[in-house]
């Protein structure tokens, strides 16, 4: 576990305040005890994410709303109370779950979801849009700006749509995404996730498709909504109104007792191997490429059987956690199961323990000399690499009788501190062979993902990331860097859906650098405004899944951003 420094950032979305200071001080504390309990390697080669949240609570939850939703408590209001309470409800839950679990709140399908509740209410949109574009707005504002959270933090919000083809759904999404893409330049929360779906918006004909251009049409401009691809290789057989992204990429599917798909279910941990340090460590002794590997994939299953029976430690912790840490989820009965029926170890059972790696890319080079995707036989290496770890994790599942599964990590904190670590020990014998651009450039490569700075085009990028999704069933995404706002573009940009879709991968961004002039309000990419030549400029960049301003990134993060290059179209 890292020590952080008061000048090191973890997360891009803090922003400093006095119960901001005091959480940090606490959280370096009870990471010191957490040190005791996770695995000791000589390097650095795993990282416990959310440690100051070990044995208390879980990461990230799916709500389960129409279950949760208290419909005795709005029975005695009017219909424009009705609508205001209950936007203001779902606020109250966002603030309220954003303090008792440690990652993201998804709605899994808002458009859905809401129009039956605001039916079973009594309330129907014709003669209320403008209230509930006032209320949707206001939404969108308090996720953007409220950093309320351990008195620092935005809340992880995402709102999952676009099934929905009754007219009460479909207003409800157009009205999500015409107030988001009309709020301002500065608003860039929280995350909307478009579902791509076959038979309802993916094609012409389709009851939505003019909701999925609407929504490349707000992407082009402000890189949200992003697309969970429901015809993908590893989702096409399951219910779309089933799946959804948590946070930044989060998948929670399979289901050992029963609750298969996103609704009511959650992650509860997650820990991170760095595969290029395994690789370093694998290279040591030299010999052929096929002995390099053989020892890599030995070495490789050893620490990740030491990070299964960790994270087993840190769920049996959280299970026995005291339940009054819990009051929202008792009262509101988010999960799948009633935590008041069934407890909180019959609850949290039927969340995920999540494997995560990052730097692919890397490993491939300090193995085999190559980029992954510079010929045929290094690119099945990866892929092979891959599927061993997804094999090796479904063992867990099937050895242990818990939900567990891979996960292509983001890497926001750990894509620095991994390449610093082993810079760090550079001279050491395990590493002194490794390419100098490995740690000196001052990141890992995101999970399975091509090098930032690959020029490859966006098509070429989408056809080698897409095998590798159906691998990581923890979540996974991929994005594709593109030079400029492709404003009015959505042809192009539902293309590369297509592509997306056919390539494999689940989970699909596009990335926009986005420099904003705070004087004038002037958008583009630019160090000097080009109509008011001002330089009080913010940049907003994508730091792992969601948005934000790139002076807040991590030193990894930044270093990662500047060596970014576009994918061409």
């Amino acid at each position: 576990m890292p020590e952080q420094n008061e000048n090191q950032r973890l997360n891009a979305a803090d922003r400093k305040s006095f119960v901001g200071e005091n959480y940090n001080a606490g959280k370096q504390i009870v990471k010191q005890k957490v040190k005791e309990l996770s695995p000791h390697f000589k390097y650095p080669v795993g990282y416990e994410h959310d440690a100051d949240a070990y044995g208390k609570t879980y990461n990230c939850l799916g709500f389960d709303i129409k279950a949760a939703f208290p419909y005795e408590q709005f029975a005695l209001y009017d219909i424009t109370t009705k609508i205001v309470r209950v936007f203001d409800f779902s606020k109250e839950l966002f603030a309220k779950m954003g303090n008792e679990q440690s990652g993201g709140m998804a709605f899994v399908n808002f458009d859905i979801d809401f129009s039956e509740i605001f039916t079973k209410l009594g309330v129907t949109y014709k003669g209320n849009e403008d209230l509930f574009r006032s209320c949707i707005h206001s939404v969108i504002l308090w996720c953007n700006g409220m950093h309320t959270r351990m008195g620092q933090t935005s809340y992880y919000v995402s709102f999952n749509t676009g099934l929905g083809t009754d007219d009460f759904s479909r207003f409800l999404t157009t009205i999500l995404i015409e107030e988001f893409e009309n709020a301002g330049v500065m608003v860039f929360k929280p995350n909307i996730i478009f579902k791509v779906k076959k038979g309802i918006n993916r094609n012409p004909g389709d009851p939505n498709y003019d909701l999925f251009q609407k929504a490349l049409n707000c992407t082009s401009k402000k890189m949200i909504p992003t697309y969970l691809l429901c015809d993908c290789e590893e989702d096409k057989n399951i219910p779309a109104e089933k799946l959804s992204v948590m946070g930044c990429r989060s998948r929670v599917v399979d289901d050992i007792f029963g609750s298969t798909g996103s609704v009511g279910r959650g992650n509860i941990a997650n820990t991170s191997i760095n595969l290029p340090m395994i690789a370093a460590i694998s290279v040591e002794e030299g010999g052929s490429l096929t002995d390099k590997v053989t020892k890599f994939k030995n070495n490789l299953k050893v620490y990740m059987d030491a990070t299964a029976l960790a994270l087993l430690v840190r769920y049996d912790c959280t299970v026995k956690a005291d339940p009054s840490l819990f009051p929202t989820n008792h009262e509101y009965k988010l999960w799948c199961e009633d935590m008041n029926k069934v407890g909180v170890e019959g609850t949290l059972k039927h969340g995920t323990l999540s494997l995560g790696f990052i730097g692919l890319s890397e490993t491939i080079e300090i193995l085999t000399g190559k980029k992954y995707w510079d010929d045929e036989d290094t690119y099945k290496l990866a892929l092979d690499i891959t599927a061993f770890m997804r094999q090796i994790t479904d063992s867990y599942t099937e050895k242990y009788k818990q939900n567990f599964s891979l996960l292509a990590t983001a890497g926001e904190f750990i894509s620095g501190y991994f390449a610093d670590e082993m810079k760090k020990i550079k001279d050491t014998s395990p590493v002194k062979n490794i390419p100098p651009r490995i740690y000196e450039k001052g990141f890992l490569t995101n999970s399975f993902h091509v090098d930032v700075d690959s020029k490859l085009s966006a098509v070429k990028k989408l056809q080698f990331e897409g095998p590798f999704h159906k691998y990581a069933n923890g979540g996974s995404i991929s994005y594709v860097e593109l030079g400029e706002a492709p404003l009015g573009n959505a042809e192009g940009l539902a293309e590369l859906v297509e592509i997306a879709v056919e390539s494999g991968v689940r989970y699909l961004g596009f990335n926009i650098p986005k420099d904003v002039c705070r004087d004038c309000g002037t958008t583009g990419l630019f160090d000097e405004c080009p109509s008011c030549k001002g330089r009080n400029i913010t940049r907003i960049r994508r730091v792992s899944g969601y948005l934000e301003i790139l002076d807040g990134f991590t030193s990894g993060k930044k270093a990662e951003e500047a060596h970014r290059q576009k994918n061409d179209l």
